[in-house]
């Protein structure tokens, strides 16, 4: 299987093809959660507290299951609808659809699934029913697979736009499609070409994405027994371009789990931007803010939440600047320097002779349970990912995504 995928708004956007005749409907990868679904509805998809959204321009495409003839609901009595519903209540699926106890026992009930509520990390929420249908898949032939299962959502709380879920649980694309067992990889183009429906790169899934990888630096990853459908990377510390021979060791929770399966940090191109744990996160910005002379800019501060952001002399059209670039450690001496345009990006028009960047770095929210930090996937662009399921790692190789896109023929 191979998609192209392009940058839009805050994060990377594929096109799922659903139903008979097809219906496409543009979707945000999400590497950090399960279940995919679509806006549906005939005449209206209802987006609450999605304002600062809109001047994205997202799409707005959405499914009508009325228009497909292969539509139908998926039943109580399948583990989808148990797994969708194993977060929003303990009760038996098919004992909520209304069940009598005969059907109950003999595990035989025909009722539909009924409605569920999904949550997301940042507080996001979707409230849809399970279906089902035909997913058309490109690549080297076209392929329609049947019965596969989504969400057909109707409303949704600040999730403007639907998801593909390629977490590792049984409702991810890649488990239903057959591939946990090998494994996906994709490119995302720098930020600079968001919004831009004609530069796209590839997102592969099967066996093509995890041949000839040789020079891939890989990961291993980690397992969270309380938390098994997150992909785990162990962060081993942070360096700074003006001394790179000085590596900030990261906390012990960044890289192993407590007896409760709490920690870790998880890969995830469905958060955008990378998010560490307090106090690692602010001694990073210390040393960063001791080595750059730039006066910093508050105002930037004070109107985006970023924490560092400094003004740039700009003159000839030119803002080339002295910024350090920052370089990730993970386990198995995995070295990754991100390019200065994943760690520090203008934030405006330049003006009086300046322009404003800002580190796009994040102090993770502070919680008793679940992953202390976030690879996010700004900090991924312009560098190919490669999810190797059947070794159990994670590999990086810094590139340039545009071009990789014309070796695959999508431009």
């Amino acid at each position: 299987m191979m998609e192209p995928i392009r940058g839009y708004g805050d994060g990377y956007l594929l096109s799922l093809t659903l139903g008979s005749p097809p219906q496409v409907v543009q979707v945000y990868m999400d590497t950090g959660s399960d279940l995919t679904w679509v806006p549906c509805g005939n005449f209206s998809f209802d987006c609450m507290d999605c304002d600062e959204y809109r001047n994205y321009k997202l799409p707005t495409s959405t499914f009508s299951p009325t228009y497909s003839s292969s539509c139908s609901r998926d039943l109580c009595t399948s583990q989808f609808c148990t797994n969708v519903h194993s977060s929003d209540n303990p009760y038996d699926p098919c004992a909520m659809a209304g069940c009598s106890l005969s059907t109950l026992v003999n595990g035989f009930c025909p009722r539909p699934c009924p409605s569920f509520s999904y949550t997301y990390g940042a507080g996001g929420m979707v409230l849809g029913s399970l279906s089902r249908d035909t997913l058309r898949v490109h690549g080297t032939v076209t392929k329609d697979v049947p019965s596969f299962c989504f969400g057909c959502v109707g409303s949704s709380f600040r999730e403007p736009i639907g998801i593909a879920g390629f977490g590792k649980g049984a409702l991810s694309l890649p488990s239903q499609l057959g591939f946990l067992q090998t494994g996906f990889s994709y490119c995302f183009l720098g930020f600079k070409y968001a919004n831009n429906p004609n530069i796209t790169s590839p997102l592969i899934v099967g066996d093509l994405a995890i041949s000839s990888r040789e020079n891939f630096m890989f990961t291993p990853m980690m397992r969270s027994p309380t938390y098994p459908n997150y992909y785990y990377i162990g962060l081993q510390g942070i360096s700074i371009s003006t001394d790179a021979s000085v590596i900030e060791e990261a906390p012990l929770n960044l890289r192993s789990f407590d007896s409760e399966g709490n920690g870790g940090m998880i890969i995830d191109t469905g958060t955008t931007y990378t998010h560490l744990p307090e106090p690692f996160y602010s001694l990073l910005l210390s040393n960063l803010s001791a080595k750059i002379a730039y006066e910093r800019s508050s105002e930037y501060e004070q109107r985006t939440g970023f924490d560092l952001c400094y003004k740039i002399p700009y003159s000839n059209g030119s803002h080339s600047d002295d910024l350090p670039s920052v370089t990730f450690y993970f386990a198995n001496d995995v070295k990754l320097a991100l390019p200065k345009e994943s760690c520090f990006y203008a934030m405006s028009a330049p003006k009086n002779g300046t322009v404003v960047k800002c580190l796009l770095l994040q102090s993770m929210d502070d919680g008793d349970y679940g992953p202390v930090g976030v690879f996010g996937s700004f900090q991924q662009q312009n560098v190919e990912v490669v999810y190797d399921l059947e070794r159990e790692r994670i590999g990086f190789q810094p590139m340039d995504c545009a071009s990789s896109a014309d070796a695959y023929g999508l431009h």
